[in-house]
């Protein structure tokens, strides 16, 4: 198969093998949904699990904040994590230390208890793996699916696109983008988004779940953009049109994905996040943002699921809100591997 995340097609098939008979179990795998939510006694337990493959700066650092964003995507806060740390034979005991103390200091910024974990050296591994798995809790009123959105709700999207992958391309192959012409101070500025304005969506998660009544949350990540609408209309079952004028395209992912052929809306985009609310609680919310120096932006509106899923172009016409079997990062890493 191809790098990146699983085809939807062969995930939905697996997926469908899992059915729970656990009553406690009040959400669990499925497309477009963020965590697990677990009900036990005093309110919510939300569990997350994901992988950093791609990356190898910061490595400690990203497994942290893309676990958090997940559980904050259901209205919870995230609390307790663990990490597995796989290296190759060649990684030095510094480089070890480096990666736990990114863990670490990713935990402490976000009010986070790194529990435990496991770490080995392993054959056949030419960077290193961090698995996390976050643990948050969430009280019953306040959860937050990603299958909540309602037919006729705005879509926000909060700071623009693709801040991840822009950042990882500009990390992990500032080479290949000055020789494909991108001036340096836009691949200085595009390292810098790493952290600024940063790939964490907790804040704003937050934020919206105390302003407005959200209907759903969920962060692009893998296949960019246009998959994480994808997800959030097929988790809903309804349709949505998008507005490609409206949708905040960063300068430098610009650049960048001009000068390596990319298409922005479908490259890796942890950062931004997407929240589906009644029309009449936009301003509201953009206003909380905005006084929080988090810029949001109305992208879009759901729709009935005959209406399909409509991308309005910048000349006014209308097409398919395009696919991506697998992210642009993952495509331009393995066409130059």
């Amino acid at each position: 198969m191809e790098l990146g995340k699983f085809p939807p097609e062969l995930l939905q098939k697996l997926l469908a093998k899992s059915v729970s008979q656990d009553p406690q179990v009040l959400v669990g795998p499925g497309i477009g949904q963020d965590a697990a939510v677990i009900r036990q006694v005093g309110g919510l337990l939300v569990a997350k699990s994901d992988p950093i493959t791609f990356a190898t700066d910061r490595i400690g650092w990203y497994a942290v904040q893309v676990n958090a964003n997940d559980v904050a995507c259901t209205g919870a806060t995230p609390r307790w994590f663990l990490a597995t740390l796989l290296v190759p034979q060649s990684f030095t005991p510094a480089q070890a230390e480096a990666v736990f103390d990114q863990v670490l200091e990713a935990c402490h910024a976000l009010g986070v208890t790194l529990i435990g974990g496991h770490s080995e050296v392993t054959y056949g591994l030419d960077r290193p793996i961090v698995m996390g798995s976050m643990l948050g809790e969430v009280a019953p009123d306040r959860l937050v699916r990603s299958s909540g959105a309602q037919e006729g709700d705005s879509i926000v999207l909060t700071k623009g696109i693709a801040i991840e992958g822009t950042a990882l391309l500009a990390r992990e192959r500032g080479a290949a983008l000055a020789q494909a012409g991108v001036a340096p101070e836009t691949i200085e500025q595009a390292t810098a988004l790493l952290h600024n304005p940063g790939i964490s969506v907790v804040k704003e998660a937050g934020v919206a779940c105390s302003a407005i009544t959200v209907h759903a949350m969920h962060d692009p990540t893998e296949g960019g953009l246009a998959t994480a609408l994808r997800e959030l209309a097929q988790a809903s079952g309804l349709g949505l049109v998008v507005d490609a004028e409206s949708i905040p395209v960063l300068s430098q992912t610009e650049a960048i994905c001009r000068a390596l052929q990319l298409d922005p809306l479908g490259l890796l985009a942890s950062g931004a996040l997407l929240i589906t609310l009644a029309a009449g609680e936009v301003p509201a919310l953009l206003g909380q943002l905005d006084r929080q120096g988090i810029p949001a932006f109305e992208i879009g509106q759901m729709v009935a699921s005959e209406d399909g899923l409509v991308l309005l172009k910048r000349d006014g016409s209308e097409t398919p809100l395009p696919v991506f079997q697998r992210d642009e990062l993952a495509r331009y890493f393995a066409e130059k591997a």
